[in-house]
Order: C-alpha cells, then structure tokens, then sequence
C-alpha cells in the first residue's frame, strides 16, 4: 500500500490494522467506507485528496503510478 501516494510505512500499517492490505481492496471502497477508513486516520480528507482509489485501481490492473514508480527505484521508504 505504501505505492498510494500519501502512504508511509506508519499509515500502511494503519490500514492493515483496519484490514485492509491490496489495492484491488482499496480501489473497491465505496463512499462509506471511505468515509469510515478517514475517520479513522490522523489527516482527514487525505483518501480523496490524494486520490488512493483511483492510484489503487491502476494499481491493482498492473499499471504504474509515479509514486508506485518512485517507490520500486528505491527513492521512496
């Protein structure tokens, strides 16, 4: 999960802690469940705004992000 932009090694394993640990579990949030996973994190709004369901649907179709693209060359975490 930390290929989602706005996700680090703490906020990931926030997100596993809530169950969630693959971007096609991401990419199928609905508006509820956005809504329950925001209430949970620190910085609210940051799902929408960093836009973690559309980066996980691509993600999860094998695509690249630029940030999941950062992340694989080792300058990200």
């Amino acid at each position: 999960l930390k290929q989602l932009k706005g996700v680090g090694p703490k906020l990931e394993q926030t997100l596993n802690e809530l169950g969630f640990f693959h971007f096609d579990q991401v990419a199928a949030w609905t508006a509820a469940e956005v809504a329950w996973v925001d209430s949970r994190l620190t910085f609210k709004g940051r799902i929408v705004r960093d836009g973690w369901i559309e980066q996980a649907r691509k993600l999860a179709a094998g695509e690249e992000t630029e940030v999941s693209k950062k992340v694989k060359k080792g300058d990200v975490y």
